[in-house]
C-alpha cells in the first residue's frame, strides 16, 4: 500500500499569525485538504505558539471527528509536561516525538535514543495508554544499535528525518547517496518490528523516489512544500498532486 499524505498545517497557521485575523484558516484549510484526498492533519504546537496555536488542536479533532472520522490526527512535538498534557487532552491517533529546542526553527535532527531510552519508554508507554501511536522522529542514517534502542522504547514507528534528501534537489548524486542512507535504515526499522513515517522538505518531486526506496513507507508528514505548492495551484489540487506522487 502506498504511503498515506498527513497535511502539515504550520505554514498556514504562521501565514495567519502573521496579522491578528482568523484567515486564513487553519482548519478550513484542512477540511480543503481532507476533502480531496488528504489521510490526515499534522500541527506542531512550539511552546511560543508561533504557528500553530494550542487553541487550533480542539478544533482540528472536532473536524475529524464530524467530517472525517476515517482521518487521521497527528501531534508532533517535544514531550515537555505542558505537551504531553496537551496531547492527552487532544487525543490524537499518533503522536510525533521530537527532540527539538523550543527555540528552533523546525526540526532538523533525530533522537539519540540509546541515551535516552529510558525517558521515552517512560513517555511512550504514558500515550500508548491513552491510546495513541507513538512515532519517534530518527536520523536518516541511524545506526543498528540506535535502531534496537528506538524498538525497546515501545514505540509503534520512527519518522525518518528528510530534510537532506529534499535539501539535495538540485544535486542527484547527493539526493542518491541520501536515498541510500534512508533505505537502509528504513531497513533496519521494518526489520526490529517498527513501521517508518517520514517528513521534512518532501516535494511532488523528490516523494516518487523516496517511495521506492522504501517501500513499505507508511506515512510522509509535509508542510511546507505543499504550502509553497498551495500558493500556485491552490489547496485541493495540491494535495491530489502529492497524493498521487505517493503512489495512490
Amino acid at each position: 500500500m502506498p504511503a498515506k499524505l498527513s497535511v502539515n498545517l504550520n505554514a498556514v497557521a504562521l501565514l495567519r499569525n502573521r496579522r491578528d485575523l482568523p484567515w486564513p484558516s487553519v482548519t478550513g484549510l484542512g477540511r480543503i485538504a481532507l476533502e480531496a484526498g488528504a489521510h490526515g492533519l499534522t500541527v506542531h504546537p512550539r511552546p511560543d505558539q508561533r504557528h500553530t496555536r494550542f487553541s487550533d488542536l480542539p478544533e482540528i479533532r472536532a473536524l475529524i471527528d464530524d467530517e472525517f472520522p476515517d482521518r487521521e490526527f497527528n501531534v508532533e512535538g517535544y514531550p515537555t509536561q505542558d505537551f504531553l498534557d496537551l496531547v492527552e487532552a487532544t487525543e490524537p491517533e499518533q503522536v510525533t516525538l521530537v527532540p527539538d529546542d523550543p527555540e528552533q526553527p523546525t526540526s532538523d535532527h533525530g533522537w539519540d535514543f540509546v541515551t535516552n531510552v529510558d525517558i521515552l519508554h517512560a513517555i511512550v508507554a504514558r500515550l500508548r495508554k491513552n491510546g495513541a501511536r507513538v512515532s519517534l522522529f530518527c536520523d536518516p542514517d541511524a545506526s543498528e544499535e540506535q535502531i534496537v534502542a528506538a524498538k525497546s522504547t515501545g514505540a509503534d514507528r520512527i519518522e525518518l528525518y528528510t530534510g537532506p534528501y529534499g535539501g539535495a534537489y538540485d544535486d542527484p548524486a547527493k539526493a542518491a547517496n541520501e536515498l541510500e542512507k534512508l533505505g537502509k535504515t528504513a531497513l533496519l526499522a521494518n526489520q526490529a518490528g517498527l513501521d517508518v513515517n517520514a517528513g521534512h522538505d518532501l516535494t511532488v518531486a523528490n516523494l516518487p523516489a523516496l517511495a521506492k526506496s522504501i517501500p513499505n513507507l507508511a506515512e510522509v508528514s509535509i508542510g511546507h512544500g505543499l504550502t509553497a505548492d498551495a500558493l500556485e495551484y491552490g489547496m485541493a489540487e495540491t494535495v491530489r498532486r502529492f497524493v498521487k506522487a505517493c503512489g495512490w
